[in-house]
């Protein structure tokens, strides 16, 4: 039994208007229904992605805020400042650093202080 229904509606990726036969069509034909398939498993893929590294990264600040001495990864994780603003602070006497070798190991109270500040 087929219907007589002729709705205009209005393509949801491209945003043409079309008529459509049934009230569920949302793609005003197949190009358009698989572009937005794929666009949302692009987007499933990136949000997945994200969510990965936030992961990642809060394991990272976890482990290094249970630590009292610090390297330098670990310590611009704590900080959530890059390398060059780590350096930028050592080179301006504004965190002190203690060097052994050829490591360069933070204090977590000298950096929790200077965070404070």
């Amino acid at each position: 039994m087929s219907s007589n229904i002729r709705i205009t509606r209005i393509c949801q990726f491209c945003g043409n208007s079309f008529t459509a036969k049934t009230t569920v069509t949302k793609y005003c034909g197949e190009p358009c229904a698989k572009r937005a398939y794929k666009l949302r498993i692009k987007e499933d893929k990136i949000q997945q992605s994200n969510v990965e590294t936030a992961t990642v990264l809060n394991q990272a600040w976890v482990n290094a805020s249970q630590k009292d001495y610090l390297n330098v990864k670990e310590t611009c994780v704590f900080m959530g400042i890059s390398r060059t603003t780590l350096w930028r602070l050592i080179k301006n006497n504004s965190l002190g650093v203690k060097n052994i070798g050829r490591k360069r190991i933070f204090r977590k109270s000298d950096l929790e202080t200077f965070l404070n500040q």
